[in-house]
């Protein structure tokens, strides 16, 4: 009987596949060209962030400072070229200080072994300070005219398929290949599995770590541009929102295990397409805040539970390192 037992990622799709379909049929305006646009918009950004997660989670960790990653490089960039700069050189400037976000997170925990849910936490409240203190004039950093045509990044179609989606396939197709065909992505895995071993094995565990931070907060940075490029504008304060927990709840959900060392793009896809989903109803639905909010602290809480289920920590997994 054990090849019929389902695993997480298949319960999760199935799951979200009678969700889709029960608000198809329930949900007067949820199955319309408009809101299969703004789904998929909002999938996008969310499954990119997801990936970025991914990669940290699998290492054995967790990156709070995502959300800032996504608001303030992005928001750099617009505030740069509506003061003058290059788009360039705009750019480059968001990427080395998402760069230094990554390496900050990732020195703080491999080097100074300060836990990764507290040194990210930090992290992500000191660079979001610096945004409103330093960078930003206005809380909503408008699109200007040395923007022109980057908006395709986010507005556009390819084929039909709009921009966004394809940036979050094509970011998918990255961190797959970086997971399943280098010798990087094989790392990362084992220092999930097992720090210790994997350094008892020569695996450079404590760059890797760093590496994994760094990664992530590139990624998170893609994800804001795109934001930005969909919206034309970056609202910055969306670091005080809930959107972590949108993050955490995709890769949890997906089958990813917050013990590390197990996953993949595929858990990252099912759950952003699950979670995305279930955001749009609630939304045309009318639910209050407060109630989204109650809805996604009980799924995450199941979700936990059921990672706590179907991937048990021994006493290797239970080892210092955790999140």
């Amino acid at each position: 009987m054990k090849r019929f037992r389902l695993s997480q990622q298949e319960i999760v799709f199935a799951v979200f596949t009678v969700m889709f379909l029960s608000f198809s049929v329930l949900l007067r305006g949820f199955l319309t060209a408009d809101n299969m646009l703004t789904l998929l918009q909002n999938v996008a950004v969310l499954g990119i962030l997801g990936l970025g997660m991914a990669i940290v989670v699998i290492g054995r960790g967790i990156d709070l400072s995502l959300i800032a990653t996504l608001a303030v490089p992005p928001g750099l960039v617009l505030q740069m070229v509506q003061d003058g700069h290059s788009l360039p050189a705009s750019l480059v400037a968001a990427g080395l200080l998402s760069i230094a976000i990554g390496l900050v997170n990732g020195w703080l925990i491999a080097y100074a072994d300060v836990p990764s849910l507290f040194a990210t936490l930090a992290t992500g409240l000191f660079v979001a300070g610096l945004g409103q203190a330093a960078l930003f004039q206005l809380d909503v950093v408008q699109w200007s005219a040395g923007m022109a045509g980057f908006e395709r990044l986010g507005q556009g179609t390819f084929l039909g398929i709009p921009t966004s989606i394809v940036m979050f396939a094509l970011a998918g197709i990255v961190v797959f290949l970086l997971l399943r065909w280098t010798r990087w992505g094989a790392y990362i895995y084992a220092v999930g599995d097992n720090p210790y071993a994997a350094r008892v094995t020569g695996i450079p565990s404590r760059p890797i770590i760093v590496l994994q931070y760094v990664l992530a907060a590139l990624i998170g940075c893609f994800a804001g541009l795109v934001l930005a490029a969909s919206v034309s504008s970056m609202p910055t304060r969306i670091f005080n929102s809930t959107l972590i927990y949108d993050v955490i709840l995709v890769v949890v959900l997906g089958g990813i295990g917050l013990s590390g060392g197990r996953g993949g793009v595929v858990n990252v896809i099912i759950g952003t397409l699950l979670i995305g989903t279930m955001l749009n109803g609630m939304t045309i639905m009318d639910l209050p805040y407060a109630g989204q909010n109650l809805i996604k602290g009980v799924v995450l809480l199941l979700a936990v539970m059921l990672d706590t289920l179907l991937n048990p920590r021994n006493e290797e997994t239970a080892q210092q390192g955790d999140i």
